[in-house]
C-alpha cells in the first residue's frame, strides 16, 4: 500500500463517518469525493462496504444500552416487542425495493449530477418540512406505532436515489408523520442498523471476489476512521437538534448541490462521465 492510497482511504473514511448519519447524503459525498481523488474501480466497491460497517458499528456502540435492554426484554416486555416490530416493519420496504432495483439505480443514477440535483431538491423539501407546523404524537421511539414505522420505511426508500440521504429521508419523513425531532433522529439511527447491515451482507456476498487479502490495510484505515468520525457525528447531531432545526443542513445541501451543478454547467469539472 502506497502513501497516496492510505491518504485516499483516510479521506473517504472521514467522509463516510461524518456524513452517514447527517441528512446530507453520505453516498452522494462519497461519489463526489471519490471522483475528485480518483478512487474508483472494483476496489472502491469493496472498500465502501467496509467503511459503512465502520459507521454502523459506531451507532451500535453509542446505543448499546438501548439495544441490550431490547434484547433482554424481548421475550416478555411489550415496549421491547413493539420497538422490534417497528424496526422489522420499517426495514422491509427498503429490502424488497433494494433487491429489485439496486443494480439499475447504481448503473443509471450513481453520478455526481444526479447527486447534486437530489441534494438541492432534498434541501428544499427539508426547509419546507421544518417550516410547516409540527403535530407531534410520538415524543420518543417507544411511542411509535407500526403504522409510523411503515411510513418511515417507505420514506427511507427514497434514499435509493444517491444524494437524497437515508438519514435525511427517514428524519424528515418522521417529522412529517408526527414524530418529535429527537424521536425521528433516533429512529433513523436505529433503522440504519438492520438496513445497513442487510445491505452490507448482500453486497458483501455479491462482490465477495473483490475482497482481497492485499487490500486489508486499506480497509482497516477506512474502517477505523469511519468508526471514529461517525461516533463524533452522531453525538454532535444529537446535541445540535436539542436546540436547532435541520434548516442548516438544508441550506448546506442546496449550496453544495448548486456548486456541483455550476462547476458542471461552466465546464470547470467534467462530472458528466463520472461514475460512483
Amino acid at each position: 500500500m502506497d502513501i497516496w492510497t492510505a491518504v485516499q482511504a483516510l479521506i473517504l473514511g472521514i467522509v463516510e463517518g461524518l456524513t452517514e448519519f447527517l441528512p446530507i447524503s453520505s453516498t452522494g459525498h462519497q461519489i463526489i469525493v471519490a471522483d475528485l481523488i480518483d478512487f474508483g474501480g472494483e476496489r472502491a466497491i469493496a472498500f465502501n462496504i467496509i467503511i459503512q460497517l465502520g459507521a454502523i458499528l459506531a451507532v451500535v456502540w453509542e446505543y448499546r444500552r438501548k439495544i441490550l435492554e431490547v434484547v433482554v426484554g424481548l421475550p416478555s416486555e411489550g415496549t421491547a416487542q413493539r420497538f422490534t416490530l417497528n424496526l422489522v416493519v420499517a426495514v422491509l420496504p427498503a429490502v424488497v425495493l433494494g433487491v429489485a432495483f439496486a443494480d439499475l439505480i447504481h448503473h443509471y443514477l450513481f453520478n455526481p449530477i444526479t447527486v447534486a440535483a437530489a441534494l438541492v431538491v432534498g434541501g428544499v423539501i427539508m426547509l419546507w418540512a421544518e417550516r410547516r407546523k409540527h403535530r407531534v404524537h410520538a415524543e420518543s421511539v417507544d411511542d411509535m406505532s407500526w403504522k409510523d414505522a411503515l411510513k418511515i420505511g417507505f420514506a427511507q426508500c427514497l434514499a435509493m436515489i444517491p444524494g437524497t440521504s437515508r438519514s435525511g429521508a427517514t428524519i424528515i419523513g418522521g417529522l412529517l408523520f408526527g414524530l418529535s425531532r429527537k424521536a425521528a433522529t433516533e429512529f433513523s439511527f436505529f433503522l440504519a442498523m438492520p438496513t445497513m447491515v442487510a445491505a452490507a451482507v448482500y453486497s458483501g456476498y455479491k462482490y465477495r471476489d473483490l475482497f482481497l487479502p492485499g487490500d486489508l490495510p486499506v480497509f482497516a484505515i477506512g474502517f477505523v476512521t469511519s468508526f471514529i468520525f461517525a461516533m463524533i457525528a452522531v453525538r454532535a447531531l444529537l446535541r445540535f437538534i436539542a436546540h436547532h432545526s435541520y434548516a442548516a443542513f438544508a441550506w448546506y445541501r442546496i449550496g453544495f448541490g448548486l456548486l456541483i451543478l455550476a462547476t458542471w454547467q461552466f465546464h470547470l469539472i467534467d462530472w458528466s462521465t463520472a461514475q460512483g
